[in-house]
């Protein structure tokens, strides 16, 4: 079964490699949503921006997403009120609002089968976690639903309706918003001293960069390797299937979503973190006992960066890199915190301060139980003897079959049969 996404058709513009040298206000490195983003919002407040791109822009995580436009990310705000109290919970609330909006506002004027739908989180067998949700919401100045019964093929007790949400062609948006940007695909950045990037060929001097590679590549500062880890799940689309009205997530994160795209059914599912191999069949089983006349027409895998907290880290990289900026770890919820993050990167390079700054913070401590976790995994790999090593830092790379492909255990960076790079952080092939 190949792995072509649904958005795969959609022709999006192509863009010389950067040759010489370039002078500009803001250097974007990475060109998938979050920089494409972050490039647009720049532009329009008056800064020269340059975008950068190591292969096609939007040909990662951004092309393989199921492209749900919300602020309802899980039963996130009940965690965000335990961990950091209502205040912060409010304020994700609002800047997830607010990214939902302006993509909104982006989306009148262009082709990209924007629409309105109403999300909802399930769950199977925690009907109290749904109330807690609904609860916190009610707290924090939001008021959703609770529903006894889902449009599913599977038992739940209820879920959290939060209407009015939307879903979109996600490459179509993009394709609507690049005009002016200055892109240069097929660029690669080996390296970053002060804020001048030394690419492929050429280098880029720059008064602001920002970091939107999906996983931050820069390891001696900001220690990303430490506080995120990798997620890999996949998506199957249906053909002759029923098709529910809404999206539908699974309040467990090793659950299930569902949402139609046209006559096609998305379903996700079968995470699992990076290095431990691939879970489609879990999907294509379902379907064939569920749904026994239909046909998979679309079949993919892609993978999210996973903050220790849940939280994006979106602002300045380090303390030691003032002028350096972030936008990663959106935890599978890259549509509107994409969004989200450019607006406050935005505010930080305009203004010096945004209103939401301080919740998205890469410098906010993480808890120690969850950072020794991860870090004792990565040393377990790192120590491993196994053959061939990621040329990120050294980790043992693990044999994924199924997507013909070597990948790390660690970090998460994944490499072809023959070793070229696919994802980083790693920035250089086997």
């Amino acid at each position: 079964m190949e792995n072509r996404s649904v958005w795969a058709d959609v022709r999006m513009p192509e863009y010389p490699a950067l040759k010489g040298e370039l002078r500009t206000d803001v250097l974007i490195v990475g060109g998938g949503i979050a920089g494409l983003l972050a490039a647009h919002e720049l532009k329009e407040s008056g800064f020269d921006c340059t975008v950068v791109e190591r292969g096609r822009i939007c040909r990662g995580t951004t092309g393989k997403t199921t492209a749900k436009v919300t602020f309802q990310h899980g039963l996130i705000y009940q965690k965000i009120a335990g961990q950091y109290g209502l205040e912060k919970a409010h304020k994700y609330l609002m800047a997830n609002r607010s990214a939902l909006g302006r993509i909104a506002a982006l989306a009148k004027n262009i082709d990209c089968d924007f629409r309105k739908a109403d999300g909802y989180i399930y769950s199977k067998n925690d009907r109290k976690a749904l109330e807690r949700e609904i609860r916190v919401l009610e707290r924090i100045g939001y008021s959703a639903e609770f529903c006894e019964r889902v449009d599913l093929p599977l038992p739940a007790v209820g879920a959290v309706k939060f209407p009015n949400q939307a879903v979109f062609d996600p490459l179509k948006f993009l394709r609507g918003i690049v005009s002016g940007i200055r892109i240069f695909e097929n660029t690669h950045v080996r390296e970053i001293h002060g804020t001048t990037a030394l690419c492929s060929s050429g280098r880029v001097i720059a008064k602001k960069v920002i970091i939107a590679t999906h996983f931050p590549f820069i390891d001696r500062v900001g220690c990303y390797y430490l506080k995120m880890y990798q997620n890999r799940s996949s998506v199957i689309a249906l053909e002759n299937s029923p098709r529910p009205e809404g999206f539908y997530m699974d309040a467990d994160t090793n659950g299930m979503s569902f949402r139609s795209v046209g006559d096609l059914l998305l379903i996700g599912g079968g995470a699992h973190r990076t290095g431990d191999g691939c879970r489609m069949n879990e999907l294509t089983e379902f379907a064939e006992e569920q749904y026994p006349g239909a046909k998979v027409k679309y079949a993919w895998s892609a993978q999210d960066c996973i903050t220790l907290d849940g939280l994006p880290y979106i602002g300045q990289y380090s303390a030691l890199t003032p002028d350096w900026y972030v936008l990663t770890g959106f935890n599978k919820w890259g549509i509107t915190t994409a969004m989200a993050g450019a607006e406050i990167v935005r505010d930080l390079i305009l203004e010096g301060k945004s209103r939401f700054a301080d919740v998205f913070d890469p410098s906010r401590s993480i808890f120690k139980k969850q950072l020794l976790f991860n870090g004792l995994n990565a040393v377990k790999d790192l120590l491993s003897i196994n053959a061939p090593r990621c040329t990120h830092m050294g980790c043992a790379l693990k044999r994924n079959r199924a997507e013909h492909s070597w990948d790390c255990p660690c970090h998460g960076s994944r490499f072809s049969g023959s070793g070229e790079l696919l994802e980083g952080p790693s920035n250089k092939n086997l």
